[in-house]
């Protein structure tokens, strides 16, 4: 696709008509790449940046946390950060300014991103701080207790219409709406690490979770550049963790029966399943190796041998209690000195952003319109 900023240009006005003209124009063109988003084409509609005057609260800023305020600030939202202290307040920025650098550097968002992000970023240890959010991600600690408690300062303080999401990994979500002044209101929203840069967000609707919260959440999903995917039956784990835990149980056995050791697992993983699921998901997956015909006699005589195992093998329990944290204190499945753990968690940050420009090559992200600015009466102006 070759640069031409005139006459295309001439007609800019605002973002929804040049965005409905791009649109056109690469339906036209039939393809999308880098270059083209780099020839003139505002970063609103390229990168699905949009210039939003909403302001939405992240609650923890942990590992996840961090990386959801990013994700946030990137895409023009003002970002509510509620921490415990200002310690962890600290940490957390330093990071964020880092994951910042990335957006830019990585992925093609613009150079006033490094400064102006700071003006859109509210830092509080108290939760005051969430009055006038419209929009709320709950990222603490996987503890049900933990969980309410926020949900219970949180909705101290917000109104009824705000949408509070929960960044839970397995707690079912009608089990944490239990107790609340309006269970309608709250939906589960999985992230996945590094949150800035993936597309992957899981939306899980609760017993009572309404159906415009849900619709709700998906837009926010999806003006962050995410592909929600929607769990239409609650489970615990929900998608991608089923799937996953399935997957860490039968290694883990495999390791406690000495069928092969935690080395030759995960080479023999890396070079299969890391080789596909960046393009397609285990069913597709199946259709392209043989279809179910295949699988069906395949898996037959496999499926009784798996472990169905009820508990966490003994091999997880035993690390597990002599404080095995992998790479933040080295030791795991494998041991990690300090220039190892910051190698292997380069290394994965680097691959993170691979996959997402693979990604974006095969897959081209889906351009959608501006949110409607907010009412200036739904900002709190003394943060």
């Amino acid at each position: 696709m070759t640069c031409q900023k005139q006459p295309f240009f001439e007609i800019w006005v605002d973002f929804q008509l040049p965005a409905r003209l791009y649109y056109v124009h690469a339906l036209l063109e039939q393809s999308w790449s880098p270059e083209a988003a780099r020839c003139g084409l505002p970063k609103e509609v390229w990168m699905n940046q949009h210039v939003s005057a909403e302001r939405i609260a992240v609650v923890g800023l942990g590992l996840l946390g961090r990386g959801i305020a990013t994700c946030f600030l990137g895409h023009g939202f003002e970002v509510v950060a509620i921490a415990r202290t200002g310690q962890r307040h600290a940490e957390a920025r330093v990071h964020i300014e880092q994951m910042i650098g990335e957006l830019v550097d990585l992925a093609g968002f613009d150079q006033t991103l490094r400064q102006e992000w700071a003006g859109r970023y509210l830092p509080s240890t108290e939760f005051e701080a969430v009055r006038g959010c419209s929009f709320v991600v709950e990222s603490v600690l996987e503890d049900a207790a933990i969980k309410h408690d926020v949900f219970d300062r949180v909705e101290a303080q917000v109104e009824s219409t705000t949408v509070i999401a929960s960044n839970s990994s397995a707690i079912p979500i009608s089990q944490l709406q239990q107790g609340r002044r309006h269970p309608e209101r709250l939906v589960g929203m999985h992230w996945a690490e590094p949150a800035h840069a993936t597309r992957f967000l899981e939306l899980v609707r609760g017993q009572k979770t309404s159906e415009e919260t849900l619709q709700r959440a998906a837009q926010v999903a999806r003006q962050l550049g995410k592909e929600p995917s929607v769990c239409q039956k609650e489970v615990p784990g929900f998608i991608v963790n089923r799937i996953g835990y399935a997957m860490y149980r039968e290694a883990l056995h495999l390791l406690e029966t000495g069928v092969a050791d935690a080395e030759t697992i995960d080479l023999s993983i890396r070079n299969t399943l890391g080789l596909w699921a960046t393009v397609c998901g285990p069913l597709r997956w199946m259709d392209l190796t043989g279809g179910p015909e295949l699988y069906l006699k395949a898996m037959k005589p496999v499926l009784p041998t798996l472990s169905n195992a009820e508990e966490p093998p003994a091999v997880l329990r035993h690390l597990a209690e002599s404080g095995a944290r992998g790479v933040v204190n080295g030791r795991g499945f494998f041991q990690y000195t300090p220039e190892e753990a910051r190698h292997w968690e380069e290394l994965y940050r680097r691959h993170a952003w691979r996959v997402a420009e693979m990604q974006n090559e095969y897959f081209p992200p889906a351009i959608t319109a501006a949110p409607e600015p907010r009412p200036e009466e739904t900002k709190d102006s003394t943060f």
